[in-house]
This record gives structure tokens, C-alpha cells and sequence, in this order.
């Protein structure tokens, strides 16, 4: 299946139904009075979590969803009937944007979760709301409201703990084949990775964390240079940044300090809140280097790179030093837990409005009254 990471869709709410203006007739019943039901509501949109979904393909090709108007009301005090929900299922880490204004609907980050994204109209009243000491055969009556409609910008975030970053030929791909059971294509030619992958590293039996793999990045993404920059959507969610450099390109011409800069230039032009991450420093390909020069040239890196954070020296094609970074990457991990349920809950309640699921409206049938003797 194609991996979709983003959809526009419309979605249209159902009308509520109209009210109607209605007299009481039946035979021997002089003077009845007023009985006309209100309209039925109308059809209102969710979009639910589901986590057996993983792509947006579905609504890449099905773009309007529109939910039923409410029934019209009737005479002999019948109310119309409301029309059904329209449930849309989509991935968990699905983030639902108003393509409109830019303001954040719904962040569906975990399974299950569901949110209000169109509000079915309300149905209109009857003439019987109309009735008073003064008014005995209203003939008011109102009509029902219009749903809302919205157009809707659908981004997937994937949930993993550690997000790997680099330039094309980086080795990330052959990293998280050496340290996970994924396999993602690995060839001699940029641009193998065109879609995110995922990979779960299990240190041990009860400890294990997930990796995201994303397309490389050059300098000039933020233009939309190569693949562009909005596969980096995928890291915001991740709690660790392994930067993965080059340390021996095979291209003599090749700056591996200029090309780590310029991935760390795009990180910040695309969010800088992303930037501000913990990012570790892991360089790659070590096994192209003579092992008397190894320490060497690591150290020239780091001193012309002007790094001071963690650094990792890897041979990721034959799994040299990989084992020593999962450990480190697990420890670290353990040491900064994400943020409880209770905390997520109550930062998501903070981005986005309150969703209230509208009580269902009761049928009701026609109501007899007593006839004097």
C-alpha cells in the first residue's frame, strides 16, 4: 500500500430538519390546538483514532464526506428524526488542520480518540413551542440550521521515541536494519528512503523503543530542494535526535562539517522547536576508514564541527559500535520518560476547543388527550 502522509478533505454536516406549523383535527375535538414536532437534527462528522490504519490513502481519493440533513417534523406533536453521525477513521497521530485559518482541530495521538470536526445544524421548532395565553393558534414556526462545512488539512505524524536525521547515503537506512527487524531499501544511489519507515529496537525483554527513518535532506529543502522538508513532520513527535553524518564520502570534493551545518540550518527553518530537540551526533561509515586513522579524523570533525554534545562512531554495515549506541539511546530514554496520559490530556485540551457530543434526539409519537365525557 502507498504511504499517504497527507489529505485534503471537505467535510459537510447535515441541516437540521424544519419545523412545521399543525392543527389538531379530529372528529368531536373542536378548537385542538397547535401540534406540529420540531425538525430532527442533522448528521454531525467525527474523526476517529484507529490504529489498524496507518496511511491517508483513503482519503487522498475520497475527498467529500457529507453527513444527512434531520427529517422535517409532522403534525400530531411528531418530531422528525435525526440523521446518523458520519464516523471517519483515520491513523493514530493524525493532526486535523482548518485548511482555512490555519487552527488546530483535533490531534489524534492516541488510539481511540475521537473529535467534532463538523456540527450537524439543529432542527427547527414547531408551531406547538409557539402557543401561550394569548397566542392559542400560533402559526410560527422556524427553520432548521445548516451544518457546518469545513475544508480540512490532514497531516500524520508516526509516534516513535528516536528520529534519525542526515543527508541521502547517510546510512540511515542501513542503521535501522542493523539495530530493528525493518527492512527498508538500501541502495548506492540518494533518495532510497521516499517514505518514512519504522523500526522496533528490543534491548532487552521488557525494554524496547522505536525508530523513525525519513527521506535525507540537502541544503535548499526548505525551497524544496530534493524531497523537500515536510517529511521532518514526522520527527516532531520523537523525544531523541540521532544526526547521522557521513564521515567518509565517497565523493573527495564531499564537506561532511558543511553538510551537518546545512541539515541543522534546515531543522531550524522548518521548526524551531524541532531544532531545540535532543539531538546526538553519530558518525557513520567508519569502517571505510583505516583503523589507525579512525580516532583521528573523528576528533577533526568534532573540533571543526564545534560539537560538544554526545558523539557516536559507527560502522552501521556491519553492526560496529551499534550496540553500544541502542544501550545508550535506551538508558537515556528510561532517564526522560514521556509526558504521562494525564499531562498529554490536559495540553491537548489546551490546543483545541472542547468537543461535545450532541445528545441524541428522542422520537417522539403522537400524543392523545383525554376527551371530556
Amino acid at each position: 500500500m502507498k504511504f499517504i502522509d497527507e489529505a485534503f478533505i471537505d467535510v459537510i454536516a447535515g441541516d437540521g430538519g424544519n419545523g412545521v406549523a399543525s392543527f389538531r383535527r379530529e372528529k368531536y375535538v373542536p378548537r385542538g390546538g397547535p401540534d406540529g414536532g420540531d425538525g430532527g437534527r442533522g448528521g454531525s462528522i467525527y474523526a476517529v483514532a484507529d490504529r489498524n490504519i496507518n496511511t491517508l490513502i483513503d482519503y487522498r481519493y475520497a475527498r467529500i464526506h457529507r453527513a444527512k440533513r434531520g427529517e422535517n417534523g409532522r403534525g400530531a406533536d411528531q418530531y422528525g428524526r435525526g440523521a446518523d453521525d458520519v464516523v471517519l477513521r483515520m491513523p493514530v497521530g493524525t493532526v486535523i488542520v482548518d485548511a482555512d485559518t490555519n487552527e488546530l482541530i483535533a490531534d489524534l495521538s492516541a488510539d481511540g480518540m475521537r473529535a467534532l470536526v463538523a456540527r450537524g445544524g439543529k432542527g427547527g421548532l414547531g408551531n406547538l413551542h409557539f402557543k401561550s395565553s394569548v397566542n392559542r393558534a400560533p402559526r410560527q414556526h422556524t427553520a432548521g440550521e445548516q451544518g457546518e462545512q469545513r475544508k480540512l488539512r490532514l497531516e500524520l505524524r508516526v509516534l516513535a521515541d528516536v528520529g534519525l536525521l542526515g543527508m541521502p547515503n547517510a546510512g540511515k537506512s542501513t542503521l535501522i536494519r542493523a539495530i530493528s527487524a525493518a527492512r527498508p531499501k538500501v541502495a548506492d544511489y540518494p533518495f532510497t528512503t521516499l517514505a518514512p519507515q519504522l523500526g522496533v529496537v528490543r534491548t532487552d525483554t521488557n525494554h524496547s523503543f522505536v525508530v523513525a527513518d525519513i527521506p535525507g535532506l540537502i541544503e535548499g529543502a526548505a525551497e524544496g530542494a530534493g524531497l523537500g522538508h515536510h517529511f521532518l513532520r514526522h520527527l516532531q513527535r520523537t523525544r531523541l535526535l540521532l544526526h547521522l553524518v557521513d564521515i567518509a564520502p565517497s565523493d573527495p570534493s564531499a564537506d561532511p562539517v558543511h553538510d551537518a551545518r546545512a541539515i541543522v540550518r534546515e531543522l531550524k527553518k522548518f521548526d524551531p522547536a524541532l531544532h531545540e530537540k535532543p539531538r546526538w551526533l553519530v558518525l557513520n561509515k567508519l569502517d571505510l576508514i583505516p583503523e589507525d586513522e579512525r580516532n583521528a579524523r573523528v576528533k577533526a570533525f568534532v573540533k571543526a564541527y564545534r560539537w560538544t554534545g554526545k558523539v557516536f562512531a559507527i560502522a552501521a554495515i556491519n553492526g560496529n559500535g551499534c550496540r553500544e549506541l541502542v544501550y545508550a539511546v535506551q538508558e537515556w530514554l528510561d532517564a526522560h520518560p514521556a509526558a504521562t496520559v494525564e499531562k498529554a490530556a490536559e495540553a491537548d485540551a489546551a490546543l483545541r476547543p472542547v468537543v461535545v457530543t450532541p445528545k441524541p434526539v428522542r422520537e417522539r409519537t403522537a400524543r392523545r388527550r383525554r376527551t371530556a365525557p
